[in-house]
């Protein structure tokens, strides 16, 4: 897992302490770890990790569904 990744993870474990962890493909909205309260703080927050901006308009909420969706959707490139 990706620093970036794990940086996502924390952010989204502290606002679950109720979690102890997320597996890479539990769906985070289904879940109710991403919701409409949050979900404008978590894309932000996934622009400062990835050091991307990401577009509003273009955004696919499958993207953001699964911890491994995200990683291969924003991180990747700043991974390799």
């Amino acid at each position: 897992m990706s620093n970036q990744l794990d940086q996502v993870k924390a952010w989204l474990l502290k606002r679950h302490p109720e979690r102890e962890d997320i597996a890479p493909d539990l769906d985070l909205i289904e879940n109710r770890l991403i919701d409409s309260l949050s979900f404008v703080e978590f894309v932000f927050m996934l622009e400062q990790v990835s050091g991307t901006p990401i577009d509003m308009d273009a955004l696919e909420v499958d993207d953001l569904r699964s911890l491994s969706s995200i990683e291969a959707r924003y991180l990747a490139a700043v991974a390799s």
